[in-house]
């Protein structure tokens, strides 16, 4: 059966018939929206990208789309507290274009980062978490201060087990825990250190979407080649995309570096 964005319309709306949601569709924008009748908070999908996801994996990749719609708009009908949660609060790393406020108007807890990417605030839920907005963290009387404290420590008791492989000369090291903070470890300075200290070249970073984080120790000039194609192939594929762009870590600070892969590297390490 050939899929269309009709289709999938028609499909999501079986799937999302619920007493409490309204659904509606965007011809023009080919997006379909989710949300509660009340509030009016809730969530537009892209339809053409569910197309294509249902095109590579079938009836599966819908299911695992209405599971993550029902999860957000179930969190977005709570009211949920930071007091005796500090345990659950992590930071998550999104691009710099990511919005500062939610659907609802709640101004979004965020520190700046890079020129690239912005640091956010989650309050775990087990399945999911709920960023953190200004209006939880005055409820309760938290600063800034105090909740990149608590992120912080909470981010460096995450496993930092990573996968190594050595491609022309170069290694490369992949975080990928699926545990909805992978990208969120490059905020841990004592690993970024530690990856840096045991580094024989230059140190690179990529953080393409929120479920990896890429070290590379750069030897040679194809490293950066081989890194900016990792990059974008992540970046392309990632559920939440951050930045295809890569990093240079030094003194302590993640500098962009802008990487033009015009050729494939050759069996020697070299280009052409």
């Amino acid at each position: 059966m050939k899929m269309t964005t009709i289709k999938m319309k028609r499909m999501l709306e079986e799937r999302m018939d619920h007493d409490g949601w309204i659904t509606s569709f965007n011809r023009d924008k080919d997006t379909f929206r989710v949300e509660w009748k009340d509030s009016g908070q809730g969530i537009t999908i892209t339809l053409p990208n569910v197309v294509s996801k249902w095109e590579e994996r079938g009836e599966s990749a819908v299911d695992e789309l209405e599971e993550h719609i029902k999860e957000a708009l179930r969190i977005m009908n709570e009211t949920h507290e930071l007091k005796g949660k500090e345990r659950n609060i992590f930071p998550v790393i999104r691009a710099a274009s990511f919005p500062t406020e939610t659907n609802g108007g709640k101004r979004l807890v965020y520190s700046d980062h890079t020129a690239e990417t912005r640091v956010y605030y989650a309050l775990d839920l087990g399945k999911s978490y709920q960023l953190i907005d200004e209006e939880m963290m005055d409820k309760e009387g938290w600063t800034i201060e105090r909740l990149r404290e608590v992120a912080g420590f909470n981010v460096r008791s995450l496993s930092v087990d990573m996968k190594k492989d050595e491609v022309y000369g170069n290694t490369f090291y992949f975080l990928s825990k699926q545990d909805g903070y992978d990208a969120s470890r490059v905020l841990n300075e004592a690993l970024l250190e530690e990856m840096k200290a045991e580094a024989e070249g230059e140190l690179a970073v990529s953080i393409p979407h929120q479920d990896v984080l890429i070290f590379a120790d750069v030897k040679n000039p194809a490293g950066y080649d081989i890194l900016a194609q990792m990059a974008m192939k992540f970046f392309a594929e990632g559920r939440t995309p951050v930045t295809s762009l890569s990093f240079l870590y030094e003194d302590k600070k993640l500098e962009p570096i802008f990487i033009l892969a015009q050729k494939k590297p050759k069996e020697n390490g070299k280009g052409e």
